[in-house]
């Protein structure tokens, strides 16, 4: 594994040329270009603002905003990160056929395409949280955020990798990503909090989420800004699961790669 860390680090230039080409590929002639990334998470905040923010957000329409965007943002990244990486292999077959390149550039390449459109829509939520706490101090939960969002992104490359050599043998992988995490949003706490679960008894349901974990990790410090003695407490539990899980799923990626990475070429 460390093999291939080591080829994607020599590879680094040929890898951001790719996302540069994804980006002026994806948004070439439009009018907003980047921001289009942002109109539908900022779209779908407004809609669940006006209808859920007296329900679940305590009458605060702009803390409910910025507990939604973060969440939307948090999941979209892993919910396209996933998906999209996991047909890397199928997209690049052009590529794969003609260069040495480890496979592990090409789902690392759809992962930080997302990346950017997430920072983006992180950014709106941390002026969103500025202009609800009127607080500066809310960029403290920045700095504590960012290795959660460090860790999301390593975990939804080992996801990519792991989804991408089992679409290259089971072409419906996609597909059935694209259903799970259909399912997986309304079993997830976006537009609700964790307590309306908890009173109904279902609060295992998010202690078995795996989205959650970074979700604890990137938007709870992102919303909290400076947080309280209890408060780091449970961020720190929060960092520990996440560190866990991530590293958990970087094994079951090398492990796959090690197994499967000379017969792929075979099944694209």
């Amino acid at each position: 594994m460390f093999s291939h860390l080591s080829a994607v680090w020599s590879a680094r230039h040929f890898l951001l040329a790719l996302v540069k080409l994804d980006l002026r590929l994806r948004y070439r002639r439009s009018v907003l270009g980047v921001g289009w990334s942002l109109l539908h998470p900022i779209a779908m905040t407004a809609v669940f603002t006006v209808v859920f923010s007296q329900l679940f957000g305590d009458g605060n329409p702009v803390g409910y905003a910025a507990f939604a965007l973060a969440g939307l943002a948090v999941w979209s990244f892993l919910r396209d990160a996933t998906t999209a990486g996991s047909r890397a292999f199928l997209a690049n077959e052009a590529y794969i056929r003609q260069s040495p390149m480890p496979y592990i550039v090409y789902t690392l390449r759809t992962v930080l395409g997302q990346v950017i459109h997430t920072c983006l829509a992180l950014s709106v939520v941390v002026t969103l949280v500025v202009v609800w706490k009127w607080d500066l101090g809310a960029l403290v939960g920045v700095l504590l955020a960012l290795p959660g969002l460090l860790l999301a992104v390593i975990a939804a490359w080992a996801v990519a990798t792991i989804g991408a050599f089992v679409s290259a043998f089971f072409h419906d992988t996609t597909q059935l990503l694209d259903v799970g995490c259909q399912i997986g949003f309304y079993l997830t706490p976006i537009m609700y909090r964790r307590s309306v679960l908890d009173d109904r008894g279902l609060g295992w349901m998010v202690d078995i989420n795996p989205a959650n974990v970074y979700l604890a990790v990137t938007r709870d410090p992102l919303l909290a800004g400076i947080p309280s003695a209890d408060g780091m407490a449970q961020l720190g539990q929060a960092y520990l699961a996440a560190f866990v899980l991530t590293l958990t799923l970087v094994g079951l990626a090398a492990f796959v790669v090690s197994w499967l990475h000379k017969k792929v070429i075979f099944h694209l």
